[in-house]
């Protein structure tokens, strides 16, 4: 069997922290069952991200929905900062004591995945990025991982499954195995030429074998015009200065009339990788340092009981709204009951935390993924990265 939990084990609370089953069965012997308001805040981001993108509402909403309480959120695809509530959960607490540790491992992980997404499309300036990094986690997770990639700002992703999800053809080119189980890279080209669709774009993976320039032209020479790109996955064991190998094959390439060839890498790319890169290439496939991304480590705390303003130490209790300007982007977080009022830019400030779920009932539509993306790109726009 599989060492996974199903999604009933997740409805029925079972992925759940132990020591919330015990305080469950002690508020319920004891009568204890307040109406709390819990909100969600990350203090900080990893590796000084000054910005994160929302993710994992869908999921949330699939685990709440027909339970008796309330949430305001952002929109899935928000862009926010340190310190910002993200999502509030009203109802009472033996409702969804036994949800936190799920609550948090949703948006945990989908958060930062997005987030990482964000941060390899800003850096590509434009250039293709596809998620190439399900392989790298477990295959329950694929597409979880590669649906929050796309959202986050990948053009595509690989798997099948995952393809599904989003509602987008997935993208690949070829299989060291396949090149070796043809006895060449020219010879798996041609196969694949012959027997796939013209839709698919001819693409050829060219380190198995030879060196990189030579195999390029082998390539160039045996397909003409029908191809579209090669792929550099050049070990780093092989790979010495990686832009230079990128410079020589593309200057052999053009030296010969093949300047619509395109050049695609994989394999351990970083995003320090990407600035230096970019002048020669077209699109990246970015694999385990999206899939496997830093969590955003958010919090979920009690800030309210019984409409009074109640918390632990660290922080701030009481019911929170927050704004930003539609004009200047200008953020405010305030008391709920405080209105922001204009901005000194003279423009007005919008309310981000909007009610998703009343009473378990959910007033929102599903929002199609390539939106959730568009949301991403628009708000992510010439935000720093450091």
């Amino acid at each position: 069997m599989f060492h996974i939990a199903d999604e009933k084990d997740i409805l029925q609370g079972k992925i759940t922290d132990v020591y919330f089953e015990r305080t469950l069965r002690v508020l319920k012997a004891k009568g204890v069952n307040p109406l709390v308001r819990a909100e969600f805040i990350a203090k900080s981001f990893p590796d000084c991200w000054p910005w994160a993108v929302f993710a994992g509402l869908e999921e949330v909403l699939h685990l709440l929905k027909g339970l008796p309480l309330s949430l305001r959120t952002v929109r899935e695809g928000t862009v926010f900062y340190p310190f910002e509530p993200v999502m509030e959960i009203e109802g009472r607490y033996q409702d969804f004591c036994i949800y936190e540790t799920a609550l948090l491992g949703l948006v945990c992980q989908a958060t930062g995945i997005a987030t990482k997404a964000a941060r390899f499309k800003r850096r590509a300036d434009g250039r293709m990025v596809v998620s190439f990094g399900a392989r790298r986690m477990h295959p329950v997770l694929a597409p979880m991982i590669e649906r929050n990639a796309f959202i986050g700002g990948c053009d595509g992703v690989a798997v099948v499954k995952s393809g599904e999800v989003i509602g987008r053809d997935p993208m690949g080119t070829m299989p060291h195995a396949f090149i070796i189980c043809m006895g060449s890279t020219v010879e798996a080209l041609r196969a694949y030429d012959e027997v796939l669709e013209p839709r698919f774009k001819r693409v050829a993976l060219i380190d198995t074998f030879l060196d990189e320039k030579f195999e390029a032209l082998n390539v160039a020479e045996a397909l003409g015009e029908r191809l579209f790109a090669i792929r550099l996955d050049t070990p780093a064991s092989r790979r010495g200065d990686f832009y230079r190998i990128l410079e020589e094959v593309r200057w052999e390439l053009d030296y010969r009339g093949f300047h619509g060839v395109k050049l695609f890498v994989s394999g351990g790319i970083s995003e320090e990788d990407i600035p230096v890169l970019n002048p020669l290439v077209a699109a990246y496939g970015i694999g385990t340092s999206i899939s496997n991304a830093p969590v955003v480590d958010y919090s979920m705390d009690i800030v309210d009981v019984e409409g009074r303003p109640l918390a632990k130490r660290g922080k701030f209790s009481g019911r929170k709204g927050l704004y930003r300007c539609t004009a200047c982007g200008d953020r405010r977080v305030l008391p709920i009951q405080e209105s922001p009022g204009g901005c000194t830019c003279g423009a007005e400030y919008e309310e981000l935390l909007l009610t998703v779920l009343k009473d378990g009932e959910v007033l929102t539509e599903r929002e199609d993924p390539t939106l959730i993306r568009e949301r991403v790109l628009r708000e992510t726009e010439g935000l720093s990265l450091s």
